[in-house]
């Protein structure tokens, strides 16, 4: 789910480790703990304890986790306690900003609306889910990263597809959707159950050209 370049962990993935090739992915879809991915701007590399300052900063924001499907973080408690998480999962990138020198954001790979389709049954697909901080919207800094990792999960894991979604009233992220190059294929209802509340949602798909 996106606020301007903003998309939602939504999915929290378990404890589970990577299925083999072509098997379907439900739980923790990649191990990000030795993988580093450079782009122009940003490191996407795991998340560690010393990020957690930088974490609550921008989770803590109003509005940046609820457009999102999540509540903003009340406390730097309930910060460690969701970074803890990401510890455990290990199927979340950190975003970190080389000239800045903070993490600005996440995007994490969780299992995917596909998986339960009979037409991709046995495949690997994952979901991109993404937050970026407020202070950094605007500056493509999302898109710059899910295409580094589309193009990784791709090239070195070889995914079947990627999918991704969206509220249906937040345009901005739409944009950076289609921009990646995600197809539509669904309209559907999510229920984010940290809200207690009911939203339209688009999904996307985006196929492994490398496999055809």
């Amino acid at each position: 789910m996106s606020a301007m370049s903003v998309m939602s962990t939504k999915k929290s993935a378990e404890n589970a480790t990577v299925s083999n090739k072509n098997q379907t992915i439900e739980n923790q879809t990649i191990d990000t703990t030795s993988i580093k991915i450079p782009t122009k701007r940003l490191l996407l590399r795991a998340f560690v304890q010393s990020d957690l300052q930088d974490f609550y900063e921008y989770a803590s924001v109003p509005n940046v986790g609820e457009m999102a499907g999540w509540p903003h973080h009340k406390s730097i408690a309930e910060s460690q306690e969701i970074l803890d998480m990401f510890l455990q999962e290990k199927n979340n990138f950190a975003l970190y900003h080389t000239q800045d020198k903070k993490v600005v954001g996440s995007l994490g790979l969780h299992g995917s609306w596909a998986n339960k389709k009979e037409q991709y049954k046995g495949l690997k697909i994952a979901e991109i889910g993404y937050v970026l901080a407020k202070n950094y919207w605007g500056q493509g800094l999302t898109a710059e990263a899910t295409q580094a990792v589309i193009a990784y999960c791709f090239a070195n894991l070889d995914f079947y597809a990627l999918t991704c979604c969206h509220f249906l009233e937040n345009h901005q992220s739409q944009r950076v959707v289609e921009k990646c190059g995600f197809v539509f294929a669904q309209q559907s209802k999510y229920h984010a159950k940290l809200l207690d509340k009911y939203f339209d949602e688009r999904q996307y798909i985006l196929l492994n050209n490398l496999k055809s």
